[in-house]
């Protein structure tokens, strides 16, 4: 029988050499479609009224999300047996709800055509996996989208889900993937879910506090030789961000390449103004966002070593 670290390292591997079959997600869908999709429903029926309904149906709807695929998760993993049989399902259940290889494709999809120089084809990949409005983006603009979106991904899509496995089991990735679909469906401050994702929003920026810092930390010790400046970088503009979280691993990744992210963006046609994360450093380019992707995978390997640690001292 394999121990809980050895499972979640066997994910993170398998999860980064096939990721989430076409085939398969032609037939079947996705778990974070899964979850969507309940997510939609619930939506559509509590997000009416007076803001307190409101409020109350966003709490509602993610105690009722949480519960449900928690319990889901929780059932099927007791059902299993302890065997390596067993084990070899759970490892796949963990890796059906990391993002190790999608995050790499979908960066790696606007690194490609921007290094060959068509800006276009390199802003209509990055507007796939941004918010902010990308009709105008740049070069650079396109290049930090994508930095920006690695760097605060590999918290959210790899590093936060191992943790919360390591604290509750397998049961414990599938919980997580919930509150991190909620945020990033209903947790925004628009109109129509300011009220109703705010429980979404505060409960998805605790459960990312220390995996964001953490990833930070991967990022900080991938770079021996630059470990002060990346530290100075991380002390000085990670409380900057707008998020509590992301600004951790944005400016960690920052120090890391020697390159500004962050600053104004467009959303919903308003100009922010946020400001740069370590504004002393160049504007990056396509060549930064391969050195990015290179320098993921590194952390990639890192963690799955650091869980592989874990397992042999179990």
């Amino acid at each position: 029988m394999l121990s809980l670290p050895w499972i979640l390292c066997l994910a993170v591997a398998l999860e980064a050499a096939t990721g989430w079959p076409d085939w398969l997600l032609r037939r079947i869908g996705h778990p974070v479609t899964w979850i969507g999709g309940m997510i939609s429903a619930l939506e559509r029926r509590l997000n009416t009224g007076s803001r307190r309904r409101r409020l109350a149906g966003g709490a509602a709807t993610v105690l009722l999300v949480i519960a449900a695929t928690g319990l889901a998760v929780g059932v099927l993993d007791h059902l299993l047996p302890r065997s390596l049989a067993g084990d070899a399902v759970r490892v796949v259940i963990a890796a059906s709800l990391l993002s190790t290889r999608s995050l790499y494709d979908h960066v790696r999809a606007v690194a490609v055509p921007l290094g060959e120089g068509d800006v276009a084809a390199g802003r209509e990949a990055v507007s796939r996996i941004v918010g902010r409005n990308t009709e105008t983006l740049e070069a650079p603009g396109i290049a930090r989208a994508a930095i920006e979106t690695l760097a605060e991904n590999t918290s959210d899509g790899v590093v936060a889900p191992v943790l919360w496995g390591l604290v509750l089991g397998v049961p414990g990735v599938a919980v997580y993937k919930a509150i991190n679909t909620l945020d990033s469906m209903i947790g925004y401050r628009t109109q129509r879910f300011e009220a109703f994702g705010k429980f979404a929003a505060r409960l998805d920026d605790v459960a990312n506090l220390i995996p964001a810092r953490a990833t930070a930390l991967l990022f900080l010790v991938l770079r021996p030789l630059r470990i002060p400046k990346v530290a100075s970088v991380i002390l000085a503009d990670a409380g900057k961000h707008r998020s509590p979280n992301a600004g951790w691993p944005e400016s960690a990744m920052a120090g890391a390449l020697d390159v500004r992210l962050s600053g104004p963006r467009v959303y919903d046609g308003r100009t922010t103004d946020d400001p740069w994360v370590n504004p002393a450093g160049r504007d990056p380019g396509a060549g930064d966002v391969f050195r990015a992707l290179r320098f993921y995978a590194g952390a990639m390997a890192l963690l799955a070593a650091l869980l592989a640690a874990g397992g042999i001292r179990t």
